[in-house]
């Protein structure tokens, strides 16, 4: 008689201890193209390990969350943010026995599409697109066709579900894609306070009191009474959500936010040059595609991907730092020297 894998015994303990609510791995709608399975690892498990290492997923750590270009250490970037996540999303899966493997790859994989400078390098590129852009369909392109070469990560059809509706009005078919987009909010509204008062914008007071009242007065609280409540909200329901009373502070202190500091005039004071350096490249690789790397002009030769997609494409995958470059190298006169 064959040897069970490890993988086989790690998908026989999560139907012994799992939710009946949660995604088993042995049951996933499977991937767009078949592979063997590996012996040691669940398919959610395969899915987090390409994810994490992938070159989109090591640019998160140069692009910006809210703060352009800080001046300091401690600031959030895209990949803590994304980090952080994980973190809120595993801590209530396994509370609520679901699979935290699941919840870890759509955690990790929600921002991939994500631009240079955050939503302001979105809002331009969804301006400039005559296609439209959004970094959440952006995250599922760079699964799906810009990771490898071309051939995209083959991810699972529950991940890349989940990681499509993270956003506020998504709709994620499983019970751990739901965690994720929760725990989205939860991060960046208590992460953003944290880097706002350590900016000076905001003191723990400026949150008016009948916020803090339902939620805690410090991020160590916020955090720690959100996430009980998803968790005793949810126990034992065929999906997750949080208490009337909390998810409408929550939502309210997200808006207070947007108000004070994702708007506000300290924090977006280099906006304007970033919209109009986003703009110039855009609009100089319209009129120079075959200056793009040699993958995203194949994507339009070979593959007949349409040029504003493409040139989204590589746009959209710069750090904050490589755009500058590009800008410096393209419209900023070089000191001359001798040859």
């Amino acid at each position: 008689m064959e040897k069970e894998s490890i993988r086989e015994m790690r998908e026989e303990q999560e139907y012994e201890f799992f939710s009946p609510y949660a995604a088993h791995a042995r049951d996933t709608k499977g991937r767009e193209r078949d592979e063997p399975q590996c012996d040691i690892r669940t398919v959610y498990q395969r899915d987090r390990d390409r994810i994490l290492h992938s070159k989109s997923f090591r640019r998160l750590a140069h692009k910006t969350q809210v703060f352009i270009a800080p001046m300091g250490d401690h600031y959030r970037t895209r990949l803590t943010h994304t980090l952080e996540v994980s973190q809120l999303s595993r801590t209530i899966a396994k509370a609520l026995r679901l699979n935290d493997d699941l919840c870890d790859a759509i955690a990790l994989g929600h921002d991939l599409g994500h631009t240079p400078f955050g939503h302001t390098g979105e809002r331009v590129l969804n301006e400039l697109c005559p296609l439209g852009f959004a970094h959440y369909r952006q995250s599922i392109r760079v699964v799906e066709v810009l990771e490898k070469n071309g051939e995209g990560l083959n991810l699972t059809w529950e991940v890349r579900d989940g990681i499509l509706n993270h956003r506020t009005s998504g709709h994620p078919s499983t019970l751990e894609g739901q965690i994720v987009r929760f725990c989205d909010k939860i991060a960046y509204i208590n992460h953003d306070i944290d880097d706002a008062e350590r900016a000076g914008i905001l003191t723990e007071d400026d949150i008016p009191k009948e916020y803090r009242d339902v939620l805690g007065s410090t991020t160590r609280d916020r955090l720690n009474n959100l996430i009980h409540d998803v968790i005793y909200s949810s126990e034992g329901r065929d999906h997750i959500s949080m208490s009337r009373p909390v998810e409408t502070t929550m939502m309210e202190l997200r808006q207070f936010m947007f108000d004070h500091v994702y708007l506000n005039s300290i924090a977006k004071q280099e906006e304007g040059k970033v919209e109009r350096m986003i703009t110039m490249l855009y609009k100089y690789y319209e009129e120079h595609v075959d200056e793009m790397p040699q993958e995203y002009i194949e994507l339009i030769g070979k593959r007949g991907e349409p040029e504003p997609r493409v040139i989204c494409d590589y746009i959209s995958g710069m750090t904050d730092q490589y755009s500058i470059s590009k800008f410096r190298e393209l419209f900023v006169p070089q000191a001359w020297q001798k040859k």
